[in-house]
């Protein structure tokens, strides 16, 4: 869809005109959502939709809202599924329970997605599982957009304004809002297109290799693993002195958790973090000190005060006190590299130079090339030998892929032997 053009507006009486005029640029059409929209909320609606769904052709376009922020869980509160021939569906899952059927329909076709790795977990929580995946979000990062949300790429590459209003609403609220419904159709209906027009620019640019690979990996990359402590994710600890105020924090923490997950809400929309800390912090030594507190807030923390100070007792008075220090296989800091490292921080900063230039010349982002992760792991500790192939098998132990490591191993390679040069003395001078 092409955009009007608008006339250069006349100069007003006693002003002067711009010898060179900018060009005024009409506003974009909107996304209008199309006329073939159901929304499915039982199991009769569910077969019939994916009767439909399995007659329609082509790739299938894929998107789930959650109620991130508002409840404990990650749920899909709606799926929309959206296939030319066969129309727009918005699933709502819980009346719906099963996706069994839908998954067999469609499970060996292309499925489109928009930031796939945001939604494939609460999608597989329900049994909808795909073979292959195009990622329009990661494949606009590896073409270099300057901005990638779907709005932003709608506008780029369709010219269509896409209203964005409710991507953080409650989508656990019933009924939800007509416009609300509009919003999440309109999420997929314009996927079919905004995918062929990016593998036309992925082909033109040579990186259609480059994205198939990525969107295998993304298929085939394994949940984070639990944390062993995971309390010490609370945003602040690492002000908690002590390992009693530890102790207070992870009891805190853990009560916190607990209560959310039975009531399904956001934890931090009972007690947030700060407040936690900031007891951790003091120690009050009674509940009436823990209720007087005054950074102390959230909409829980008064009425479940029994629950948080029996947390606060247990973490004065445990035995099982937590260590200052969080024991990992992670590297420090790069700030921390130059006194525990040098040799090490001279390594990364020459391999991370050679890497920009790198993803300047593919005119994608850095952090896609290579990860700052893997980056950092192979400088701090590389190979015995540090010549290309070597840095290549590293590279792949860490989970690099294919394309990365022809791109990368030879200048990493390099980087890290001319780290190693001393360097030049300065030239003397005469008097």
């Amino acid at each position: 869809m092409q955009r009007d053009e608008l006339d250069v507006p006349e100069a007003r009486p006693g002003t002067v005109s711009s010898p060179v005029s900018e060009p005024v640029v009409a506003p974009l059409p909107s996304a209008v959502v199309g006329a073939d929209v159901h929304l499915v909320v039982d199991r009769a609606g569910y077969l019939d939709a994916v009767a439909a769904i399995t007659n329609g052709r082509g790739p299938v376009a894929v998107d789930a809202e959650r109620a991130s922020g508002f409840r404990y869980s990650q749920r899909a509160y709606l799926i929309q599924v959206h296939r030319v021939g066969a129309g727009t569906f918005l699933f709502d899952p819980p009346p719906i329970g099963s996706f069994t059927e839908l998954h067999d329909a469609i499970s060996d076709e292309e499925w489109i997605l928009h930031a796939a790795s945001q939604d494939l977990a609460c999608l597989r929580e329900v049994g909808l599982d795909p073979s292959r995946i195009f990622d329009t979000e990661l494949a606009a990062r590896l073409l270099g957009l300057p901005r990638v949300g779907l709005a932003s790429v709608v506008e780029q590459l369709l010219g269509l304004h896409l209203a964005k209003e409710h991507s953080a609403a409650d989508w656990s609220v019933r009924p939800l809002p007509s416009s609300w419904l509009d919003y999440a159709a309109l999420d997929v209906e314009l996927l079919p297109e905004l995918r062929d027009r990016i593998a036309d620019l992925l082909d033109s640019s040579g990186k259609r290799d480059i994205a198939e690979q990525e969107f295998a990996a993304v298929l085939g990359r394994e949940l984070p693993a639990t944390r062993s402590e995971p309390w010490r994710r609370l945003s602040g600890v690492h002000t908690v002195k002590g390992a009693r105020g530890l102790a207070v924090a992870r009891e805190l923490w853990t009560a916190r958790d607990d209560f959310a997950r039975e009531q399904d809400v956001s934890p931090g929309r009972l007690v947030p973090d700060a407040s936690l800390v900031a007891a951790a912090r003091i120690l009050p030594r009674s509940k009436r000190e823990l209720a007087g507190l005054r950074e102390f807030s959230g909409r829980a923390s008064r009425s479940e005060l029994d629950r948080w100070w029996a947390a606060v007792e247990r973490g004065l008075a445990t035995e099982d006190l937590p260590s200052a220090r969080v024991q990992g296989d992670s590297v420090p800091p790069p700030r921390a590299w130059s006194d525990r490292n040098p040799e090490a921080d001279l390594r990364l900063k020459g391999a991370r130079a050679a890497m920009t230039e790198v993803a300047e010349e593919l005119g994608m982002p850095l952090e896609n090339l290579l990860t700052p992760e893997t980056l950092r792991r192979i400088a701090w500790q590389p190979p015995a030998s540090i010549d290309t192939e070597t840095i290549r098998a590293a590279l792949a132990s860490l989970g690099a892929r294919t394309w990365q490591i022809e791109a990368t191993a030879q200048r990493i390679s390099e980087a890290f032997v001319a780290a190693r040069q001393p360097a030049p003395a300065a030239e003397e001078t005469g008097s």
